[in-house]
């Protein structure tokens, strides 16, 4: 599986951006897609997850009400989108797919979110 990560940028403070993961290679439904991001100086964290059979969404607390992350089943693309950025929020935000299954987990390269105050 591989995952194409995009939509990063340079944004002011209060606005907003979409990011997208596009999934290719061996996918299918049994998979969790997720968002991770990792701001400078700080481990990586966990922003928020989609389960591609069904479509439960699961946000890290803090974030809920500003992100939202969808799917385009036809696509095999996974979309975050945030709301109201943070000078905070800046970080490279990495995609990720995990197999169900067995637990395995593919990266993407990652994307660079820029909030400007």
């Amino acid at each position: 599986v591989q995952l194409q990560a995009s939509g990063g940028g340079l944004v002011q403070a209060g606005g907003s951006l979409r990011l997208s993961c596009a999934a290719s290679g061996r996918t299918s439904s049994r998979f969790i897609m997720a968002w991770f991001r990792q701001a400078p100086g700080k481990e990586r964290e966990f922003v928020g997850a989609v389960v591609w059979s069904g479509g439960r969404q699961y946000y890290a607390e803090s974030l809920k009400g500003r992100f939202t992350i969808s799917r385009d089943n036809g696509k095999n693309t996974v979309y975050l989108q945030m709301n109201d950025l943070k000078s905070e929020d800046t970080a490279v935000y990495y995609c990720v797919a995990v197999r169900t299954a067995t637990g395995y987990t593919y990266w993407g390269q990652g994307t660079l979110v820029t909030v400007s105050s």
